[in-house]
């Protein structure tokens, strides 16, 4: 089968189109005919060695994809052969084939397309996760979000607003402000031409109840003078390669939690909970209370630019791959 290949943990440049063995279903597994996969910052951050796991080289990256079950293993109840489903997996998705584990699978309504439906499992799970999981989100709190207008950014403003939450997004450019007011942010603040820190002092009120993290760094540090009392601080991830440190006597003093989000581990270890959630998502993409942003759709071969406009932030929503024409 055809598919990207990482040689070596050297980010963009290592990778290659080419053939490879296709895989098999293990007994708790899928096999999917992938007609579409999404590009996220993991898969670029993975295939440069700087994710927290690495795969034995070479690799397929992608973490992301929707297509047709071709075959189930042995303790699949799930999905039968020919289903149309939303899948993820640590890796292996920019292929022609992938596998997944059944609780990492979910089933496409029949109005959402391939396309769409490979940017959901790893965006919106992820920011069910944690905002409903972990920070306990109630309707009427105020919840900001940073990188608001990449895959999970989107998705947590996305979910916040439908929860009933009054949602503040940081993005940097008009094109990404217009994005997120879409997608139900109520106040956008643009880092590009405002001040972060006295934008976000002046509409946090008596302070954030939850933020969440898409970037680290010198953000991290200034919003985390901004949380308020009982509030809860979201690292999700570190897109400006700097891991951030905290004063602690912030959450000492107005009792706030620092809460960590790592939504791959929270599915191998909760499987179940984890599918019923993905249910969920996917019910709600039915329904069009939930709407995913393609960016643009390239082709399988082209997986390396696609992971350098992710790279550079130039990606509103989620870049997907082509595999099959009818994705």
């Amino acid at each position: 089968m055809r598919a990207i290949l990482c040689n070596a943990f050297k980010g963009i440049e290592a990778l290659g189109f080419t053939e490879v063995d296709e895989p098999r279903p293990a007994a708790n597994e899928v096999l999917v005919d992938v007609h579409a996969a999404s590009v996220s910052y993991m898969d670029y951050l993975m295939s440069c060695g700087g994710y927290q796991m690495r795969p034995a080289l070479p690799y397929v990256p992608g973490t992301d994809a929707a297509g047709i079950v071709l075959a189930c293993g042995d303790r699949v109840t799930r999905f039968r052969p020919g289903d149309r489903v939303s899948c993820g997996n640590w890796f292996g998705a920019f292929a022609e084939r992938m596998v997944a584990k059944e609780s990492s699978a979910a089933m496409l309504p029949a109005n959402v397309d391939f396309t769409v439906g490979s940017t959901v499992m790893h965006t919106y799970l992820t920011a069910w996760y944690a905002l409903i999981e972990r920070a306990r989100l109630q309707a009427g709190e105020t919840v900001l979000v940073t990188g608001a207008a990449g895959g999970v950014g989107l998705a947590c403003v996305e979910i916040a607003h439908l929860m009933g939450a009054r949602v503040i997004a940081v993005v940097g450019g008009a094109a990404k402000a217009a994005l997120v007011r879409t997608h139900g942010a109520a106040e956008v603040v643009d880092h590009s031409c405002e001040d972060v820190r006295e934008r976000v002092k002046a509409l946090a009120g008596k302070g954030l109840d939850i933020c969440v993290d898409n970037v680290g760094g010198a953000l991290f540090a200034t919003l985390a003078r901004f949380m308020g009392w009982n509030g809860r601080l979201l690292p999700i991830g570190f897109t400006s390669g700097e891991i951030p440190s905290l004063a602690m006597n912030l959450p000492l003093l107005k009792n706030y939690s620092v809460v960590g989000v790592f939504v791959g581990t929270w599915m191998e270890r909760y499987p179940d909970e984890a599918a019923r959630a993905a249910e969920r998502v996917m019910a709600w993409v039915g329904e069009g209370k939930l709407r995913p942003q393609v960016d643009r759709v390239l082709a399988l071969q082209r997986a390396g630019e696609a992971m350098g406009l992710v790279a550079n932030r130039s990606a509103m929503g989620r870049i997907v791959l082509q595999v099959r024409q009818d994705a």
